[in-house]
């Protein structure tokens, strides 16, 4: 059994990668405008909406007025929940 890297990434995971650089991108942009994050929506990225979430997720989190109006409406189909640090919390496609 051979283990090791892969000697050419799978073009999922370079997509993978490409998308949590832009959502990183999206939050940086953001944390300029915004002095402290909660529950919100920062924005959409791709085909991902993009929210800010506690840790642990509470009530807040679940607020249809903090989550973006793209997934809501079916515009968007996944999202991605960030911390307020900017940290990955999970990633949900339908």
């Amino acid at each position: 059994m051979k283990s090791g890297n892969p000697s050419e990434t799978p073009e999922e995971v370079v997509e993978q990668q490409e998308l949590i650089r832009k959502v990183i991108e999206l939050y940086d942009e953001k944390k300029l405008e915004i002095e402290e994050f909660n529950s919100e929506c920062l924005g959409v990225v791709d085909d991902y909406a993009v929210d800010i979430v506690h840790v642990p997720r509470n009530n807040e989190d679940n607020l249809a007025e903090n989550q973006c109006e793209e997934f809501r409406s079916g515009e968007v189909q996944h999202f991605i929940e960030l911390d307020k640090e900017g940290e990955i919390v999970r990633i949900v496609w339908f």
